[in-house]
């Protein structure tokens, strides 16, 4: 997340805290309560199935990364794969770009779920989603005005919020409310009151939660041995984030009630943590939820705002878009800007978290297929394109059935929106030129 350094040789370390400060970004914050209140005790299995998911669709954003070499990433790797066909590049530059907005939203809204968690204001959704909205206009301020020095501010913001989810899982595990055999015997129970399809389908809901990880492929001309590093900092990272929200989720689980969590779900870890462990605690809560979310709208409005110039640059999005001032894409900024604040005021968490997770099944689905093609380049395991391909889909398939089957309405909306993205997309790839190849 922070590629918007001058330096042109990003070490290892540096590339980790890029991959980990896109994840870590409020997912975590936002997942746990609708997760909780959907499986139970079962919540860490389902959170590290979709990191192992996770895991597999970054082994195809390695390879082709390094076979490309191109900072455009996914709608890179869509337009140089086939470059006589304008309509899917065009397709998955909508579906990249609309995703992004989409996160955002998420991050706003869980930075105001939890900026207001301890005021009267706290269960009022129109307090939150003003609030979110200020967050939104404040970042999209700071990106169009003031880049220098962001890259420095990013990194301190990743470091410590890790800090500080660390030492609140660790507090939370040891005011536990229960003990260990209680808990091992509350996930069997909830074992048996579930099917292994609950458990696949809120793992696939959580996949919005490591989405990120692909920010490093942005930085990929500016690091050190990108053939050694670029795998090494995105597994290293999904592997960190995996264990931190396990551990996380597991504290939850020994020290808060599953009813207040279900609650709560908005802002579920401040509450719990403040009755598990008092003011301090629910404070700390506080304090990494207002930094994981706060260093992941700027820096995915930073990057993904840049992405949008490129493909408006190729004629797939208004010419106004790829105008920068300063090397700064002013309007595709605040577009991205305005656009999640739209989100944000049409519908609310739920729909955010559901619609961010298929998108980004999709668009990593895609990235697997195509990889799984030209694999003899790539240098790519049949094996392992395969299986991402299978899990990738499969994910995808649940979260479309868990939709039409409890809330079809929702899943309506949704595909409302992917039409009407996909009309634009074909609109714009009668005149687009792929300027940039």
């Amino acid at each position: 997340m922070s590629n918007n350094r001058n330096s042109k040789s990003l070490g290892l370390k540096e590339l980790v805290a890029i991959a980990i400060g896109g994840m870590v970004g409020g997912g975590i914050f936002t997942i746990l309560g609708i997760s909780v209140g959907l499986i139970g005790f079962l919540t860490p299995i389902a959170i590290a199935i979709g990191g192992i998911v996770a895991g597999l669709a970054a082994y195809s954003y390695v390879k082709l990364g390094l076979y490309y070499r191109d900072e455009g990433a996914t709608y890179a790797f869509v337009k140089k794969t086939y470059p006589e066909a304008k309509f899917p590049a065009a397709v998955i530059g909508w579906l990249v770009i609309f995703g992004y907005i989409s996160t955002l939203a998420i991050y706003a809204y869980t930075f105001s779920s939890y900026a207001i968690s301890g005021s009267d204001f706290a269960n009022n959704i129109w307090a939150r989603k003003l609030i979110a909205l200020g967050i939104l206009a404040v970042f999209m301020l700071i990106n169009v005005w003031s880049v220098n020095g962001m890259g420095k501010i990013e990194d301190l913001m990743v470091y410590t919020k890790l800090i500080i989810l660390t030492i609140i899982s660790v507090v939370l595990i040891q005011h536990r409310s229960i003990d260990i055999p209680t808990f091992l015997n509350n996930m069997h129970t909830d074992l048996g009151n579930s099917n292994i399809m609950d458990i696949l389908i809120v793992a696939s809901l959580t996949f919005v939660a490591y989405e990120g990880f692909q920010l490093v492929i942005n930085a990929v001309n500016e690091m050190k041995d990108p053939e050694k590093n670029t795998p090494r900092a995105i597994y290293s990272a999904i592997a960190i984030v995996i264990v931190l929200y396990v551990i996380i989720s597991i504290g939850a689980l020994f020290s808060i009630p599953l009813e207040q969590m279900a609650k709560d779900k908005e802002y579920a870890l401040a509450a719990g943590a403040g009755n598990a462990i008092g003011n301090i605690g629910s404070l700390l809560v506080i304090i990494g939820a207002i930094l994981a979310t706060s260093s992941a709208i700027s820096g995915t409005l930073f990057g993904s705002s840049r992405q949008m110039a490129e493909v408006a640059e190729d004629g797939f999005f208004p010419a106004k878009l790829a105008v920068r001032k300063n090397n700064i894409p002013v309007f595709a900024i605040i577009s991205m800007a305005v656009m999640a604040s739209i989100l944000i005021l049409a519908g609310g968490l739920r729909l955010l978290v559901e619609f961010g997770s298929i998108t980004f099944l999709v668009v990593s689905l895609l990235m697997a297929i195509i990889n799984h093609q030209i694999r003899s380049k790539t240098n790519s395991s049949a094996y392992i394109t395969s299986l991402a391909i299978i899990g990738l889909g499969m994910g995808g398939i649940l979260i479309l059935y868990y939709e039409f089957t409890h809330k079809w309405e929702q899943m309506v909306s949704i595909i409302i929106v992917y039409i009407l993205l996909t009309i634009g997309a074909w609109i714009y790839s009668k005149k687009g030129k792929f300027l940039s190849i």
